[in-house]
């Protein structure tokens, strides 16, 4: 099963406005999803960019512990890395080593980077603290996912 990710912001493989950038507001669009399975019991979404010059993909955003229920996060979630709505929703480190999101800041001249932001159902509830980084997020995922969606915008400075 696939699930669908959408953003009222941008569409599946276009560019994301300046607004979503670090050359701008640098705030985190709205994103909306569904076919979730009924058996999903937690969701956690990581946005990174693997067309960054370093080893691994550069990470822009580890949220996790959403609800299965919900279906869309608002523009400009918080950077706090406990989330006040929905209740109980954590934020891990990106690459910079904070909370949240941070937007496209790709190195100039380094041609269109594509930024993946990934959504996974999981089978139980994972007990978790804040702050943790993409690899903890998947290693902690590991065996659990049940369903997965991405989409994909574009971004060149």
């Amino acid at each position: 099963m696939t699930i669908t990710i959408t953003s009222n912001a941008f569409d599946d493989g276009q560019r994301i406005p300046l607004k979503y950038t670090g050359d701008g507001q640098n705030v985190s669009p709205s994103l909306a999803w569904d076919n979730v399975p009924r058996s999903a019991k937690e969701l956690a979404l990581i946005c990174d960019d693997p067309d960054a010059p370093v080893a691994e993909p550069w990470v822009h955003w580890v949220v996790y512990r959403l609800p299965a229920a919900l279906t869309a996060l608002p523009e400009a979630v918080s950077r706090d890395p406990k989330l006040q709505s929905p209740p109980g929703v954590l934020q891990g480190k990106n690459s910079w080593n904070t909370p949240g999101y941070r937007g496209p800041e790709p190195p100039k001249g380094h041609g269109g980077h594509h930024y993946h932001f990934n959504l996974y159902a999981l089978d139980a509830p994972l007990q978790l603290s804040s702050g943790l980084d993409k690899q903890a997020l998947l290693n902690a995922m590991t065996g659990h996912i049940l369903a997965d969606g991405e989409l994909i915008g574009t971004y060149e400075r």
